[in-house]
């Protein structure tokens, strides 16, 4: 079902929290040798930068995610901030068992009864060990744990939702067909349907398709004004996505966009493993700021962020705002007309550093310093 037409930009866009993934997402499928200060010092770091919500790892099985066998000592080494949400993914029971008992610096997020299911059962399989059915079995007693907790209000979510590299591209019958039934046995269970979730596992999003299903959740259940995304981005497409499914919310809404610090991360057991990766966490705010949709974020600050995180693995990342700069947000950071010839990585860090970036390097071809009359006037072009 195609979406509405919507005027660009929309009266008011949704309320978009940010939740940053890197030290999960990231680190999870990282070198398993990158020292656990370093990844306490960076967790620090982006303790500092005006985020919220920070995904911190998983109590995996080293079998499967060697990468996470240090978890438990790194939320015994980093500095929790008071008022930052520090989460763990919670796939299981026995992985919210071991949570608990590091709630805090751990915020469980237990007002909520959660149905989450990929829908790609090779993809499934590999991940978590469990088919579709097995999964679907748990449900029953995960709503009656729900209830007896008190809980009234659910979330459901599909990973893999566009399709997978083993089986193919997903219908949207097929991928929203899993919702409905996620959504029937939360209120047959008497839970309120609450959130909604999208999850791009295997990098098949394309905006159009993505913005399409967004306008029909919203259809099928008009009461949910609570969604969450979560896309990969071996294919590029992500930070489109994301930018299609917020032309279609609105006002009302309020929405969950995962990303990761640097576009890094990926999925072991997807086939694409690094070059997954996830929007580029710098490339989201600096799109959102753009749009008038306030993050509350330090950009600055997280382009410092994503410089440790590339020494710390050894090599650049996948995100662009943090090689190129924002775009100048006042005069005074508007680029030197009279500035060098700019080739290297390192000089265009101009953005950051100044003029010191860029000496010794580059060349001035032209003869005479660059002057007009429509420098004065540039930085008002767009008032």
């Amino acid at each position: 079902m195609s979406p509405p037409p919507k005027t660009w930009p929309p009266k008011a866009w949704p309320r978009v929290i940010y939740s940053e993934e890197v030290v999960r997402e990231g680190f999870g499928i990282e070198d398993v040798a990158i020292p656990l200060d370093d990844k306490v010092a960076l967790l620090d770091a982006l303790s500092e930068t005006g985020l919220r919500r920070i995904s911190v790892g998983a109590f995996s099985s080293p079998r499967y995610v060697p990468q996470m066998a240090c978890f438990a000592e790194l939320l015994g080494r980093f500095h929790p901030k008071p008022g930052v949400a520090y989460l763990p993914f919670v796939h299981t029971a026995k992985a919210r068992k071991f949570a608990e008992q590091y709630a805090p610096p751990l915020t469980l997020e237990d007002e909520m009864c959660t149905l989450f299911l990929d829908i790609c059962d090779v993809h499934g399989r590999r991940n978590t060990n469990r088919s579709i059915e097995q999964v679907l079995h748990t449900w029953p007693d995960e709503i009656a744990d729900a209830r007896q907790r008190g809980i009234t209000r659910g979330r459901i979510a599909i990973a893999s939702a566009w399709g997978s590299n083993f089986l193919g591209k997903f219908s949207q019958e097929y991928r929203l067909g899993f919702l409905e039934q996620q959504a029937a046995m939360l209120r047959a269970g008497g839970i309120e349907l609450f959130e909604i979730g999208l999850h791009d596992s295997q990098s098949w999003c394309l905006p159009h398709e993505v913005e399409a299903d967004v306008a029909e959740v919203k259809r099928r259940w008009p009461n949910v004004r609570h969604f969450h995304l979560h896309m990969h981005d071996a294919r590029g497409m992500a930070l489109s996505a994301i930018c299609a499914a917020l032309r279609v919310l609105d006002h009302n809404d309020t929405v969950i966009i995962d990303g990761t610090l640097g576009g890094i991360g990926g999925g072991q057991y997807s086939g694409n493993g690094r070059a997954a990766g996830m929007a580029a966490t710098e490339d989201v705010l600096h799109m959102l700021e753009g749009m008038g949709i306030a993050t509350g974020v330090d950009l600055d600050r997280i382009i410092e962020c994503v410089w440790m995180l590339e020494r710390i693995i050894g090599r650049p990342t996948n995100g662009h705002v943090s090689k190129a700069g924002p775009r100048p947000r006042t005069a005074m950071e508007l680029y030197d007309p009279n500035m060098p010839g700019i080739e290297s990585f390192e000089a265009v860090k101009h953005f950051k550093f100044g003029a010191q970036a860029y000496q010794g390097q580059g060349y001035v071809p032209w003869r005479t310093p660059i002057a007009g009359p429509y420098h004065a006037t540039a930085s008002s072009h767009d008032a």
